[in-house]
């Protein structure tokens, strides 16, 4: 028959020599204490030391049923963590039913804040990673800006067919905005009316007569010269 009593007693004497600093008895009858986890130390003091406190108490027939536990609001982690370390115990649980489980279920909740500092870390880094590699494209860009674009056979040309190619474009937009600009005679030919319309404006006084015998005498003079020769 299984001396719980005695079972629990050698647990708590186990858990006070390995936290001695984290950890408080709360009473005697029943079990109940507390374990102050915090992550590990990493050595850079940059990263953030995470805590989170556990508090247990024994059941009449702990270990063969599960003891009593709480995440408390010590400790600097939020309720998504503690939430989510309340799951990690509970799995934790149930897989060391029947054994001494305390030791394993603090380990466990160190593991999960080991995680988180890691996670943040990694984080930072990528951040940091990702302002870097911004810095080199935005110098990249201006270095290229200054220095200009080389020009190559393959670029001229291609240049130059996409030139053409607007200029094109834009004289057959002009030619079909723009009417076509008509001659004198084919405005003439349009409207015959124009020459009415032009005799119309000239006053009486502007008008010439011709003489048509002055031409006939021109002819008779031609005649004489034509003699002469």
């Amino acid at each position: 028959m299984t001396d719980y009593q005695e079972e629990q007693t050698n647990e708590i004497a186990a858990l006070e020599s390995i936290y001695p600093e984290e950890f408080t008895v709360l009473s005697d009858d029943p079990h109940c204490f507390r374990i102050t986890v915090r992550s590990e130390d990493t050595g850079n003091e940059d990263d953030e030391t995470y805590s989170a406190t556990l508090q247990f108490t024994y059941t009449p027939t702990y270990p063969d049923e599960p003891p009593l536990y709480e995440v408390t609001e010590d400790g600097n982690v939020d309720e998504d963590d503690r939430s989510k370390i309340t799951e990690t115990l509970q799995q934790q649980i149930e897989e060391n039913l029947g054994m001494a489980m305390v030791f394993t279920l603090v380990s466990a909740t160190q593991e999960y804040l080991n995680n988180k500092v890691d996670e943040e870390r990694k984080a930072e880094m990528e951040e940091k990673r990702r302002r870097e590699e911004e810095a080199d494209r935005l110098k990249e860009e201006e270095e290229q800006r200054l220095k200009g674009t080389l020009v190559t056979i393959e670029s001229f040309l291609a240049w130059k067919e996409n030139f053409d190619q607007e200029r094109l474009t834009e004289k057959k937009k002009k030619m079909t905005e723009q009417p076509k600009k008509l001659t004198g005679k084919e405005l003439f030919e349009k409207d015959h009316n124009l020459y009415d319309s032009d005799m119309a404006l000239l006053d009486e006084n502007d008008r010439v007569e011709v003489d048509e015998s002055l031409f006939q005498e021109m002819d008779d003079l031609d005649l004489e010269l034509e003699d002469e020769d």
